[in-house]
């Protein structure tokens, strides 16, 4: 069961690439009313993508549809979300995916699932970002129990890499867990799902409340305001998780998560290597101003702690660290390692008018 994040945002869409739609051959389900693609007479079912996987949506499939492409020219996969016009102006999320398509316009990381197309018609918004086959980290680390402390270093590395990236353009993410996590099929990190990442203003700190409730940093909670210094909160608490095969503050309501995370006490496996956890403590302390990451070196603070001794950093951005995990793959639009996703709640989207069709022009 995955845990829920409370605040639903919209994915966007980077355009970064010339692309016609009648250059995709649709391999997932694609409802017929999707004519201004005219996609009808292409269509090969595979298998259908989680819509999660790509999108912090709320309810789940009800408005939006993720299904699997490939570009006949090239012949590669890539993952095509569909989401329902009428329903983003509804549920009042049009300045959200405004918000997220100027921060991934920006963007593009070995380690983070990159958009690559969009389109509009009268009914719906239309994204194509690649395809991450491998599966979520998530269910791999239930299915171990917990990494041993190579594989969480490893992934570790790979994450603190994508975090120094997106805080260099002032960003910050805010919904860093293992259900975020994709493997591609050598087994190297993919940080999906940016419904919650917002670019710093001047002010460098913004207020909103979301995120899931085991990952939040104290400043969250305390609506104090915040900044990049969330992020390398959830990098301790997912550490942990790593190692210890369960977060460090759980309860079962979100409210009595809150208050083990304003009280600070960590209880501490045995089994967890000392050297991770002097860097746990090191990022889950309460005082931003002091949390490793976010002083005045930034994230060389994190690279330079002595878990990550020998090191090469240049070796984990260009990929040469060899993956603890390789998924099972055999092939590039692969759909094994997802559970099948059922398209019978699928209802079919009113066009809407001039007016609202307005509000998505540079899409």
């Amino acid at each position: 069961m995955h845990r829920q994040t409370f605040e639903h945002i919209w994915l966007p869409i980077l355009f970064s690439q010339n692309l016609s739609p009648s250059c995709l051959t649709i391999l997932g389900i694609v409802p017929c009313q999707f004519y201004s693609l005219d996609f009808q007479d292409k269509i090969e079912k595979i298998g259908n993508i989680p819509p999660k996987l790509y999108s912090s949506l709320s309810g789940t499939g009800t408005f939006g549809r993720v299904c699997l492409c490939r570009e006949k020219s090239s012949n590669t996969f890539a993952a095509m979300k569909i989401l329902a016009i009428s329903d983003v102006i509804r549920l009042k999320q049009v300045e959200h995916v405004k918000n997220e398509k100027n921060i991934l316009a920006e963007i593009r990381h070995p380690f983070i699932v990159n958009l690559r197309w969009h389109h509009h018609d009268s009914c719906y918004l239309y994204m194509l970002f690649d395809y991450v086959c491998g599966g979520e980290l998530f269910s791999y680390l239930r299915n171990a129990g917990r990494f041993n402390v190579h594989t969480g270093n490893f992934y570790t590395t790979e994450i603190t890499v994508a975090l120094e990236y997106l805080h260099s353009h002032n960003i910050v993410y805010r919904d860093l867990k293992p259900e975020n996590l994709l493997l591609d099929k050598e087994g190297h990190l993919k940080i999906t799902d940016f419904g919650f990442a917002k670019k710093l203003t001047d002010r460098y700190e913004t207020w909103t409340l979301c995120g899931t409730p085991e990952y939040l940093a104290p400043e969250i909670i305390q609506s104090k305001g915040h900044n990049k210094a969330v992020d390398w909160w959830a990098l301790g608490v997912l550490i942990y998780e790593m190692l210890a095969g369960f977060p460090p503050f759980f309860d079962d309501n979100p409210f009595g998560i809150y208050e083990k995370i304003l009280a600070g006490k960590i209880e501490w496996p045995r089994h967890v290597d000392p050297i991770a956890k002097d860097l746990i403590k090191k990022l889950l302390v309460q005082d931003r101003t002091k949390r490793l990451g976010n002083m005045k070196n930034g994230a060389d603070d994190v690279k330079r702690h002595r878990w990550f001794k020998g090191v090469d950093w240049q070796d984990v951005y260009y990929r040469r660290q060899k993956p603890p995990i390789v998924p099972e793959v055999h092939y590039d639009g692969d759909t094994r390692n997802f559970d099948e996703y059922p398209e019978t709640d699928w209802k079919a989207a009113p066009s809407v008018g001039e007016t609202e069709q307005s509000l998505f022009d540079d899409f």
